[in-house]
């Protein structure tokens, strides 16, 4: 299998995952506004994917073949489960498979998953290599913050970049800053930085307040990132990954057929 994440252009844009709201409708939605040159799936429990309830949790990884490349994004914590969501993520077709390290809902973290990974490296390293056995030669990526109190940028992402993962996203606040702030793209900068000094490929993706797609054109020659992800700003702008397209000149008529065709395809 390739490697997406070596395949992709540079700059390249990046849909974020969204719980209950980038599914496989909502990607092909926005494919038709303005195709990002990479998907990610909402994020799946690894627990309830190796469970008697996987019915209820599967269907968080139905796609289309009009969605590729796709990335498949899991979450939990224990390693052994990780190992089979990955094989079956390899068995589903996806281009690769994203390990959530950055999700800060409280109740995820109190089950010690997501961000709370952040505060236990050993037991994420375990799970990126059990993630990576399972997946075999499906690249393996990690989406993450900052840190979790407090900024420790350099010490956690440097520790992920050790761990040979594909990728790196890397949303810029910590887990106690949920979204209350602005993301700090100074402290991004650094992991690219320090991706350099390591003297590895592994590229980085930089995720916050992205706005327009000028913009973020924009910081990927400030902070020199090699991707941009995008999660909130395609709520204000369906459009954003469109650079030909002008969000001014987006009439009402287009917003209500495009929410018209958004039911439609959802039922």
């Amino acid at each position: 299998m390739k490697n997406i994440w070596q395949d992709l252009p540079r700059p390249f844009f990046v849909l974020a995952p969204m719980e209950d709201v980038t599914d496989t409708v909502f990607r092909r939605l926005i494919a038709d506004c303005g195709r990002p040159d990479l998907f990610f799936t909402e994020f799946t429990s690894v627990e309830g994917l190796e469970s008697v309830g996987r019915a209820k949790v599967i269907h968080r990884l139905r796609y289309t073949e009009e969605e590729r490349p796709l990335i498949a994004q899991i979450w939990g914590i224990t390693p052994e489960n990780y190992f089979e969501s990955a094989k079956l993520a390899r068995e589903m077709g996806f281009d690769g498979l994203d390990i959530n390290m950055g999700c800060p809902v409280p109740k995820i973290i109190k089950q010690g998953a997501c961000s709370a990974l952040i505060t236990n490296p050993s037991l994420a390293g375990e799970i990126i290599a059990a993630a990576k056995e399972g997946a075999g030669d499906m690249p393996v990526s990690v989406k993450t913050r900052i840190g979790f109190n407090e900024v420790n940028t350099e010490e956690w992402t440097g520790f992920l970049l050790e761990q040979g993962i594909a990728a790196l996203s890397v949303h810029g606040r910590t887990v106690k800053q949920m979204s209350k702030v602005d993301a700090n793209w100074d402290e991004i900068a650094k992991v690219a930085k320090l991706r350099n000094q390591m003297n590895i490929t592994t590229p980085v993706i930089g995720n916050g307040d992205v706005a327009s797609y000028q913009q973020g054109l924009d910081f990927v020659e400030k902070y020199g990132v090699d991707g941009i992800m995008i999660g909130r700003g395609v709520f204000q702008n369906p459009w954003i990954f469109n650079p030909d397209k002008d969000i001014e000149s987006v009439t009402l008529l287009e917003r209500l057929q495009l929410m018209q065709k958004h039911v439609q395809m959802f039922q």
